[in-house]
């Protein structure tokens, strides 16, 4: 998308994250994993980052980096419905992939829940392997919107 500008966003974007994820319709937990406190912290360590696309002072999209030392993971990818389909995403995925080769890690994944059929073919396309012999399992230790 021509115009389109890529930058690390900080915690004093939480606010316009969020909108964005609930705008897109994603899973989020706002008062759990993703609350603004938790999300402020985990920002200020060195294995997250933020990333947000932007039209002018518009965000469009943003999606939240991780690393845990072996691989870099892609989280909480979404873009405002009014502008999906249109290169942002792959454009954020993009800058993912810059962020985690800069970081040496030879591995960049990503978790889609069931049902999710944009971000299976925005993945496909971006190179990436879809592994359906890997089952995943979660404990929560600490409450129920974690």
């Amino acid at each position: 998308m021509e115009g389109l500008v890529l930058r690390q966003l900080g915690a004093d974007h939480l606010t316009d994250v969020h909108a964005i994820w609930k705008e897109a319709g994603l899973n989020y937990h706002p008062s759990g994993r993703d609350s603004v406190s938790r999300m402020t912290q985990e920002l200020r360590g060195p294995s997250t980052f933020l990333v947000g696309a932007f039209m002018g002072e518009a965000l469009l999209g943003v999606a939240l980096g991780t690393d845990d030392g072996r691989k870099g993971w892609i989280n909480r990818l979404a873009v405002r419905p009014a502008y999906q389909k249109q290169g942002v995403a792959a454009a954020l995925v993009e800058f993912c992939e810059r962020q985690f080769k800069a970081r040496n890690l030879g591995m960049v994944c990503a978790l889609i829940e069931e049902g999710n059929e944009a971000s299976r073919e925005l993945f496909a396309k971006s190179g990436y392997e879809e592994r359906t012999d890997i089952h995943y399992f979660r404990k929560l230790t600490v409450g129920e919107d974690w």
